[in-house]
Formats: structure tokens, sequence, C-alpha cells
């Protein structure tokens, strides 16, 4: 192993910790990726579902080469073409649909299966320039984004909360999902005596490390925010003349925060009136308290309505005054991803369709002109999008021509027309940002592109010729297109070698007379069951698994075993139901089988189904999303976590469906 070369590299993930890792390399092969050990957030640590990312690069399973469909969409019949064909046929394709009903009836659809300047944003540039319609909107936390454009604060510098004297962790499960995060909390609590609350309706691994966990029915964060912030009204631990330095409409909200007392609330919530008063004082008297809220929450129809309250709470407490205090859902470093994807390409002003609503969007008569050319990358829309089965059916139009530009043949790959292979992460020059601390990353390429893969900014210069597009923008290498995100102070050699760089956006202060804030707005308060007997089913995120990534891998798969469905003692008794069988939970949109867990760590009237499972190999065909609803907050946040299903013994040959309709387009 003497002859091993260490590359400088970073996880591209949708992941707010955005690792930085070194691939070793030994004689153009990468043997082991492991964390970078100087980084100051991820400290040489990598997660379960990233630590043998060599694998994925080299699996039997990657595509290699460029793919033509052959016969019916979803049927997984295709045949190799050469790049030359496929980008001929791309260029023919859109070209016609142009002709026929203008560019905005083509779609570019992509989200975060890399965060990296070139891999995200290049191919945008295209579409841009073509005049395509935008996509708008956010898979999973767009909630946030609406209350970070009326001017509330998302978060600070995370490494900051080590001065914190509480951490309320609101609905994340950071030791799965963000674990580096935990570093930071458990220096807190070593340093500072620092006590840790989790408030989640599921005792998680991370409830479990904690001091205290408070169960909450789910969709009643809300009336805790407001039942918190009456402890702190009622006890004189609220800063009032703050709060007024931040919003216009104090007195309106503390009119509804004397309204729900604690009494009020613990029936609401489902908890003691004690824990309310408890955690109420707890906030009001640490100097500082955080509270570190997950994405999870966020996605119902009350999501902006959640994440108000928290905000207007850290106010009230007057937590940001302090290092270390305030709320944090997200961080981002200065990085301009605009300039990346070339924003400023944009003629016009094309037409914004929500990617949150492909299915109804696809499926919808009256949309003009009519989507007709899609491209798909960075994404897994036939599983991560609500109501799987109206997307399924707009993705198998026979009418639109799709283009899908992926490692692997996903759910949504098997719909394409053209496939595209792209290359992964160990084989492409890439700058990510961040959407969890203030470091900007490099990715440094360790080997060659295996196969014909290519990177995603190739794939944009090889289809602006074949256009006929001359825009200089269209031509830029990769290493211009994620240079174009970079602050003027961060020089591009100097973070090669560095691997990393720090770059905090300004502090967060109250906002001026002319910028106030609303701690009120609409609100969306938690439903109860359509049905008596049906249970409320949340969809967290698999330690094993990255949303809808490493569903296909082996060792992944074996780790998460099989879709799992935990519930409640309680609620199994109630159905006569018992640990380890076969169950199948259904509602009006469809039927999904799994194994059921008989767990005391989900509270009652609630089950819980981890993890982003693929639709194929069908003996684990457990799509969630399959039962979720067509259903987004105002802002437009997915409403995934407003699923309400029976379960009950599955039959032997049940197998998954979608409702009383035809067999899904998934199964063929």
């Amino acid at each position: 192993m003497a002859d091993v070369v260490l590359v400088k590299g970073s996880c591209p993930l949708d992941c707010q910790d955005t690792c930085s890792w070194v691939a070793h390399v030994d004689n153009g092969k990468v043997v082991k990726v492991a964390g970078a050990r100087d980084h100051p957030f991820t400290r040489g640590v990598l997660c379960a579902k990233v630590k043998d990312y060599e694998q994925r690069t080299y699996a039997s399973d990657r595509l290699l080469h460029p793919l033509r469909r052959v016969g019916e969409k979803g049927s997984h019949n295709f045949e190799r073409i050469t790049w030359d064909e496929a980008v001929g046929t791309i260029a023919a394709r859109f070209g016609a649909i142009i002709d026929e009903f203008g560019a905005e009836a083509l779609m570019p659809l992509f989200f975060l299966g890399s965060l990296g300047a070139v891999q995200h944003d290049a191919l945008r540039r295209l579409f841009h320039v073509l005049g395509a319609s935008r996509p708008t909107g956010s898979v999973c936390a767009q909630a946030g984004n609406v209350l970070a454009a009326e001017g509330h604060p998302r978060g600070f510098d995370p490494e900051d909360i080590v001065e914190a004297e509480l951490i309320v962790v609101w609905g994340a499960n950071l030791l799965t999902t963000a674990h580096h995060h935990w570093h930071f909390i458990t220096e807190a609590r070593k340093n500072n005596g620092a006590r840790i609350v989790v408030i989640d309706p599921i005792r998680t691994r991370t409830a479990q490390a904690a001091d205290d966990h408070v169960p909450i029915r789910p969709g009643t964060d809300r009336v805790l925010a407001l039942g918190l912030a009456n402890v702190l009204l009622r006890e004189g631990l609220a800063d009032i003349d703050y709060a007024r330095d931040w919003a216009d409409d104090v007195d309106v909200y503390l009119d509804e925060v004397v309204t729900w007392t604690p009494e009020r609330v613990a029936a609401e919530c489902g908890i003691t009136e004690e824990t309310v008063v408890s955690l109420g004082r707890q906030f009001g008297t640490a100097r500082p308290a955080v509270i570190r809220s997950g994405v999870g929450p966020q996605q119902s129809v009350g999501g902006e309505a959640y994440l108000r309250s928290l905000s207007a709470l850290a106010i009230l407490g007057g937590h940001w005054k302090l290092r270390g205090g305030g709320m944090f859902a997200e961080a981002y470093p200065e990085f301009d991803i605009g300039a990346a994807a070339g924003i400023d390409l944009v003629d016009g002003d094309p037409r914004h369709l929500d990617i949150a609503r492909m299915g109804p969007l696809l499926s919808d008569p009256d949309l003009d002109p009519p989507i007709k050319g899609l491209m798909v990358w960075n994404m897994n829309p036939a599983i991560a999008l609500p109501d799987s089965a109206t997307v399924a059916q707009g993705l198998g139009r026979v009418d639109l021509f799709t283009v899908v530009v992926e490692h692997f043949m996903t759910d949504t790959a098997r719909y394409a027309d053209i496939v595209l292979p792209s290359t992964t992460q160990l084989e492409h020059f890439d700058i990510l940002g961040a959407w969890g601390h203030h470091y900007i990353s490099v990715n440094n390429p360790a080997i060659t592109p295996l196969g014909e893969t290519k990177s995603h900014g190739e794939v944009m210069r090889l289809l602006a010729t074949a256009m006929n597009l001359e825009h200089p923008a269209l031509k830029a290498s990769d290493e211009q297109i994620a240079a174009a995100a970079l602050p003027e102070n961060v020089d591009l050699d100097q973070l090669k070698a560095d691997g990393w760089h720090k770059i905090s956006p300004p502090a967060v202060a109250a906002p001026g007379s002319e910028a106030k804030l609303h701690l009120t707005g609409p609100t969306h308060e938690a439903q109860p069951p359509p049905e008596p007997d049906m249970l409320q089913m949340l969809t967290p995120k698999g330690q094993f698994f990255m949303n809808t990534s490493f569903a296909n891998m082996s060792r992944h798969r074996k780790a998460m075993k099989h879709p799992i469905l935990e519930m409640n003692p309680t609620d199994a008794a109630a159905r006569s139901l018992t640990d380890g069988q076969q169950v199948a939970i259904s509602n009006d949109q469809g039927v999904i089988v799994s194994a059921l867990q008989i767990s005391d760590a989900v509270r009652p009237g609630v089950t819980s189904l981890p993890g982003k499972w693929w639709a194929f190999p069908t003996e684990t065909a457990a799509v969630a999303n399959i039962l979720s609803p067509s259903a987004w907050s105002p802002g437009g946040q997915p409403a995934y976590n407003d699923i309400y299903v029976h379960v009950t013994p599955a039959e032997t040959s049940q197998t998954p469906s979608r409702g009383d309709g035809p067999a899904s387009p998934l199964h063929p």
C-alpha cells in the first residue's frame, strides 16, 4: 500500500453534515474512503451510509453506458446506445417539443442527490438558456424556505451550540440523520452542564441519549410551543421588549399565548401538565437555550405554522441575544448556487412549476403548455414525491419524452426514454456548499470515470453543442461552473489543496423597523384520523438509506433487513397483531406490506415506517408514498406526515397495489 494516493473530497448527499473525506487510491482504484480528520466539524468520521462509498462506484449494477427504452415505460426494457445517439435523440426531441409547444413544455426536475455546484446546477444552465419551465418549491423543507423569505432566521454557526445551557432537539433524530451535530451538543453538556431534551413522537436513538424525552402527539408541535411561551409569560421569563424589536404583531401573538395554558396544552399534546411547566421554566431560565429543529415536523399541512411557532418562542425567550442561542434548523456558508446555475441566463419570466406537485402537473389536462419533455437528475420522484401513484401515472405517459441522468436503474429511470450514466463523487470535480454548517468543501476527482459515465457539466456541454446553442456559459468547464459559486475571497487552488474553507454569513440580529417579522400566521392544527381505527403513519429517515439513495445497495439493505412498521403494544393488541407478522398497511390510495415490530418506542395512535424503499424487488416494495396524500402546506410543503392508515394481517399472496384501480405501473 506504499503507493496509495490520498485525494481530498467530500460527501455529495442531501445531509446537513456534508462530510469532508479522503479517497485512498491504489493503482487507479479507490480502495477506501475515510473521513478527513482535520475537518473541524466532521472530525474524521463518516456515517453508516457512506463509510464504504467506493462500493457505490464499483457496484455491479452501476449504469455505465447510455440506454434507450425499447419496451413499455416502467418495464425495464432498454438497449445500449452510443453517446452520439443519446445526445442526438435528446436534442432532436427537445427541439421538436420547443417548435410545437414552446420551450415551457420542457421541464428540468432535480433535487439534492448531490449538493455539488456542477452535479446540481450545471444542467440548469441549459434549461435557462432554452427558456424552459422553472422548477420551484422543495421536497422536504419548503416550510423553512417560506419563513426564511419572510425574514425569520433559521440558524447560526452550529459550533456555537457548545455555549448553550439547554438544547431542545425538536423533531430531529440527529444520531441517525446528522450525527456530527451531536458533537457540539455533548460538548455543551460536558462544559456547561447543558440539559438535552428531545421532543419526538418516537423514542429515537437521539431521544435515548438525551436527558428527557417528550413524546408529543404528531402535529401538536405548535401547541406545545405556545404552551411553553405561556409559561414564560406567566412566570416573568419572557423578554417582551426584545420581541417587539423583532416583530410587529407581538400583542396579537401574546393574546393567543395566554389561551394555551399548560393544562390545555397537555391534553392536546398527549403529555403531562408538569412536563409543559418544567420545560417552559428550563427554556426561560437557561442562558442561552437553543431549539434544534428537524425537518420532519415541517412535513405537514401545518409546516409553516410549526416553524413560525418555534421562531416566535426563541425570540420571546430572548435567546438570540447570546452566542449559541435561538433556533437552529439550517445553516449555510456564503455560496452562490445561483451563479453556478446561471440564473442570469433566464430571458423573460418563464413559468414556475412546483416540483412537489409533479404528479398532478404531469396529469393536468389544463396545463398550457403541457409538460412534454422532462429531464431528471439528482432525484427519484417516483418514490420521493407524495402520492406516488399519480407520479407514476404521469411518468408513464406515452407522449412524455423523459431523460434520466443516474447511477442506477431507479424506479424513475425505468420510465425514461433515454438514460444517461452519471459519474459518482469519486469521478468528477465539484465544490459543495452545505445546509447544516458554514463550510465550503471541494471534491477532487480520485479516479477517471468508469465506463462511459460523464459529469453533469459534460452532459450540458454535449447537449448544448447538439442543439446549436452558442452561449459562452454553456461552454464553461466543470471547474469554471463550480468556481462561479465561490465568494471572491476564496481561492480555488487553495481550496483544492485544503479541502474545505469556512466562511460564515453575518450574525443574526433583530431586523430594522421596516422589516419586522410576523410571529403569527395561518394555522392548521392536527386533524384526527379520518376513521376511528386508523393510525397516523410517520416515515422517518432510515439509518442506512439517504432518502432513496442506497436502497439498492446490498450492505445497506442487509442492515435495514426489510421494511418494518413499528407500532405501540396498545394498538397492536387492539388489532390482535403479533410481533414479526406481515401486515397490510392501507388507505384509500393503496396498500403496502411490511413486517410488524411491536415497540413502546412509538406512542399510541402512531406507527413508523423508516426508510424510503424502492418498488423493486417487490418483496421489499413498501413504498410509503403510495399512501401519502396529495396535500401541501400553504407554502407548498408536501404533507408526508399526514398519512393515516389501517393496519391488518397481510394475506399470503398480498402485494403492493394502488387502491381499487389497476396494478401500479411500478409493479409490472
